[in-house]
């Protein structure tokens, strides 16, 4: 099977990077991409302060979901409150991780509320700094938001609490023989150069993409194999620079 990739933007907010994100809305419809947009409810993170608050936020939410675009729940407020490192041990900061069952369902059901609000679906979960642990999939369980961004895996597959995971393996573009990866992308920190960069990117990757929708019908109910937990730690190792390489 032929590598598919998947494009996920994070930290979306009403004071993200409007002026480049205009030109990446652009890029995408042209394209004919569904990507994952990760969606703070309430931003309270002064990182994300880059532009003047769009008032039509919401509205715009809305617009990218009508479009069938998946809307993920980022968080609450992608304020770090604790350093814990979560399951994958990617950034020893979180908003979740180490905190217990009953505050993160809390921060989980006032995001939600949030969306619920304004008339948005969360389609799947995506932890501000790939940080959470065990009481955040009991809490995602619990609110039946099954579907979780990340991980290192080749393929999605569905856990034991039946959340499907679809991994998150990539910063960056790579030209890869087999398996679904997720490319993810912080455009708040985009200049011209990037966007122009992507463009370049999405043509050279014409007709490897797909979207959300499509992978849950796909590998929902697939069990983890030996394949993905040995990828997923040949995948750790390289992150943690062990074998001198990135992914």
């Amino acid at each position: 099977m032929a590598a598919t990739y998947l494009l996920r933007f994070d930290d979306l907010c009403p004071t993200m990077n409007w002026t480049v994100w205009r030109q990446i809305e652009a890029a995408l419809i042209d394209a004919g991409i569904k990507p994952i947009l990760a969606v703070v409810p309430d931003n309270q993170d002064p990182e994300l302060v880059v532009e003047p608050a769009q008032e039509r936020f919401w509205e715009e939410v809305r617009g990218w979901q009508r479009r069938g675009w998946t809307i993920g729940l980022h968080g609450y407020q992608h304020r770090y409150e604790i350093r814990c490192a979560g399951i994958l041990g990617r950034n020893c900061y979180s908003e979740f991780a180490g905190l217990s069952y009953k505050a993160q369902l809390s921060k989980l059901r006032k995001g939600l509320a949030i969306f619920a609000r304004e008339g948005v679906r969360p389609d799947i979960w995506v932890a501000p700094a790939h940080s959470f642990d065990a009481n955040t999939l009991d809490a995602l369980a619990h609110c039946r938001l099954i579907v979780v961004s990340d991980g290192y895996s080749v393929l999605p597959h569905s856990d034991a609490r039946g959340l499907l995971w679809v991994p998150q393996q990539l910063g960056r573009f790579r030209k890869l023989p087999g398996g679904v990866w997720t490319v993810c992308h912080h455009h708040n920190r985009w200049v011209a150069q990037d966007v122009r960069c992507f463009r370049e990117e999405l043509d050279s990757y014409r007709g490897r993409f797909s979207g959300v929708a499509e992978v849950v019908r796909r590998y929902s109910g697939r069990s983890e194999k030996w394949v993905d937990r040995a990828s997923a730690r040949l995948m750790t190792i390289a992150r943690m620079g062990k074998l001198g390489i990135s992914v």
